[in-house]
């Protein structure tokens, strides 16, 4: 999918601020500093849409970025950084909590893990979770580029194996800096949004 348009339309952090439009939506999940800020922009072919840093933890809010006037990608902030408050950790826990269990425009949820390690135990907590809510759910696992191509079938076992992933969810091994995998991950986003290609 081409993109063309694109916005940041509100950094939510209360379900009241959320867009009324109704377009679907698709949400981005996965540890702090797991990319994906990359894989957005990616995606949408800009360098800096949606922010990226070295400094984990750095999304705090639900940013709400619209697509075509037709879709929403929303970066959800990223779990498992120490240096976060407890506050904070539980502040960041129940805004995504509130918005993946409420959110009736929500059609699924990209999760993403490090391919160049095994999931942690957040990202399994994460994935259970998204699976206890019957949230149809995309594994990517980002920064492949830096993983041997000899070892992308472990790599892809041992992503499948930990988070016990189950038969109707997919897994796509992506890379921000060589694009692959991205075309991929756009099929999934447009099926699962029930959008069509915009030229």
């Amino acid at each position: 999918m081409k993109i063309h348009n694109v916005d940041l339309t509100i950094s939510a952090v209360s379900a009241k601020q959320y867009p009324d439009t109704g377009f679907p939506e698709i949400a981005f999940v996965g540890r702090s500093n797991v990319g994906k800020s990359s894989l957005i922009n990616r995606l949408i072919d800009r360098k800096a849409m949606a922010r990226t840093s070295s400094v984990p933890g750095k999304t705090q809010t639900l940013n709400f970025y619209i697509l075509e006037d037709m879709l929403y990608f929303v970066d959800v902030p990223g779990y498992g950084f120490a240096k976060v408050s407890k506050a904070d950790r539980a502040k960041f826990a129940a805004m995504i909590e509130e918005y993946l269990t409420t959110r009736k425009q929500l059609h699924g949820a990209v999760l993403l893990v490090d391919a160049r390690h095994e999931p942690s135990e957040d990202d399994v907590s994460m994935y259970q979770y998204l699976k206890y809510f019957h949230i149809k759910t995309l594994v990517v696992g980002t920064k492949v580029d830096k993983t041997s191509r000899a070892k992308r079938n472990q790599v892809i076992r041992t992503i499948k194996q930990t988070l016990d992933l189950n038969q109707t969810d997919d897994l796509i091994l992506f890379s921000a800096e060589t694009g692959e995998g991205k075309p991929q991950v756009w099929k999934w986003l447009e099926q699962t949004a029930g959008i069509e290609e915009a030229d």
